[in-house]
């Protein structure tokens, strides 16, 4: 019997979690993928979003500007990479200009700092290669942007260090009422809980209306985008958005945490909620919206691409808190942007529903901060010297478009909730995501999850499933 199960580790569910490990609960997440952070929250602009255009009054509204507000202190306490880069808005036409101060009086009525109206020559002199086409933007200095995967890494690892249970490879098929509480089904057992939190993504309404009177319905929105090399990662320094339609934000161009530059996304409505595949079709489009922003856009630079889903629910806002008729059923569903940046409001806000619910106190020794991996592409020279003094393994280099060493690996590996896969090394560590895209690194990559897991080669996978990279040996087998 757990006090709490949430179900979901991504960016929301591990939110929660950390604020929940904060006290003498026992407490568990299950994420059907191999590791953290695998569904919604992997593919994501990575863009700490001010609050300007989220409705006055919204529960996005309200999380939006707090989580915003908090980024960069729990970036400093939990030593995952942000930055506060600012945003523009851009307006095109000179008759859209009345859309441009609705979100500046919206900014306002929401609390967000700074704001201001850019005229073309301010617009120019900030960004030198937006488009001539901008007659005017919308500036929000307190725009950031932030690595999806580190923040939701961070809090993870901070959770699972203060006594969160994490299952994952854990399926989720049935949830019942019971007189304590909830029983859940899952492929690898039953469990009990006296709460439970429902931070599935896109699978959110599932769980919600196997208990709940009153249904919800959420729409998976693909959203594709492409990623350019770090070469040309410094075209622009703002994230670079559109003025915003139905559909949310539009397509953006924005500096990326790491130094790349990032386009995207796409938004359209799917009926599979595993439907992450690109179309040539979506990374046109995405290109081709693009360079409305920004002129000369490097479309030879373009790396790789990538499609995530969003959890568009009907009501166009969060849906956070106990379910109706579902005591001790809580939900985080519907969270799609600006989810990112509200993660740590909302773990904050749902945790303290929680408590209401199920009174706990608080852990004396709850540890409050986290240290993450050391980056040899970043370390100073004193710092690479000292790294190397204690661990002669920081000066082997494996990953030679992002400078990463086996050090570095072998921190991913044997870290709280390590990495057992080549995604999961690639997301604690860069390893895999610079220009080559893992051609080089990956056999050795392999080779030292194998080593270091006490696994053979042919077990060691890219990520979930059956995606493993060997079969067998050339040699095993031959007979003659």
């Amino acid at each position: 019997m757990y006090d709490v199960i949430v179900i979901g580790a991504g960016v929301s569910g591990c939110a929660v979690a950390r604020e929940l490990s904060r006290y003498r609960l026992r407490t568990a997440v299950l994420e059907r993928a191999c590791d953290v952070c695998g569904g919604t929250s992997k593919a994501n602009s990575g863009v700490v979003h001010a609050g300007y255009d989220a409705k006055p009054g919204s529960l996005k509204a309200k999380l939006n500007v707090e989580g915003s507000r908090m980024m960069e202190a729990l970036s400093k306490e939990l030593d995952f990479p942000y930055k506060r880069n600012g945003s523009l808005v851009l307006c095109f036409d000179e008759k859209d200009l009345p859309a441009l101060r609705k979100l500046y009086d919206q900014g306002q009525e929401n609390g967000v700092e700074g704001l201001e109206i850019l005229s073309k020559e301010q617009l120019k002199k900030l960004e030198p290669h937006v488009s001539d086409r901008a007659v005017a933007a919308l500036h929000a200095p307190a725009g950031g942007i932030v690595c999806p995967f580190g923040l939701t890494l961070a809090l993870a690892e901070n959770a699972a260090e203060n006594g969160v249970e994490f299952r994952f490879e854990t399926e989720v098929l049935k949830i019942e009422k019971t007189e304590t509480g909830y029983r859940i089904f899952t492929d690898r057992g039953t469990l009990d809980a006296r709460a439970v939190v429902n931070a599935a993504g896109v699978y959110a309404d599932r769980f919600h209306n196997m208990v709940s009177e009153e249904k919800i319905h959420i729409t998976p929105r693909k959203g594709e985008y492409c990623l350019m090399d770090r070469k040309v990662g410094g075209l622009v320094s703002h994230t670079i958005f559109q003025l915003p339609t139905v559909y949310g934000k539009g397509v953006l161009v924005t500096p990326t945490v790491h130094g790349n530059l990032l386009a995207g996304p796409t938004a359209i409505d799917v009926e599979d909620p595993e439907s992450v595949n690109t179309t040539s079709e979506g990374l046109e489009d995405v290109m081709r919206r693009a360079a409305l922003s920004v002129d000369d856009l490097p479309v030879k630079q373009v790396i790789t691409s990538f499609a995530g889903l969003r959890a568009h629910e009907d009501g166009n806002d969060f849906i956070i808190g106990q379910a109706k008729g579902a005591s001790g059923f809580f939900d985080a569903a519907g969270i799609e942007s600006p989810g990112l940046t509200c993660a740590p409001a909302l773990g904050k806000y749902l945790a303290k529903l929680i408590l209401e619910y199920l009174p706990a106190d608080e852990k004396p020794d709850f540890i409050a901060r986290r240290k993450g991996i050391p980056s040899m592409a970043l370390a100073s020279l004193e710092e690479k010297k000292r790294l190397i003094k204690e661990n002669p393994l920081y000066a082997n280099v494996i990953c030679r478009c992002e400078l990463v060493t086996e050090g570095e690996i072998l921190d991913a590996i044997h870290r709280p909730l390590g990495a057992t896969t080549l995604d999961g090394v690639k997301w604690r560590t860069r390893a895999g995501m610079g220009r080559c895209q893992a051609g080089f690194c990956s056999p050795k990559v392999v080779e030292i999850l194998a080593r270091e897991l006490g696994r053979d080669m042919s077990e060691i996978r890219k990520n979930d499933g059956g995606s493993r990279f060997l079969t067998g040996y050339d040699k095993d087998g031959i007979d003659g």
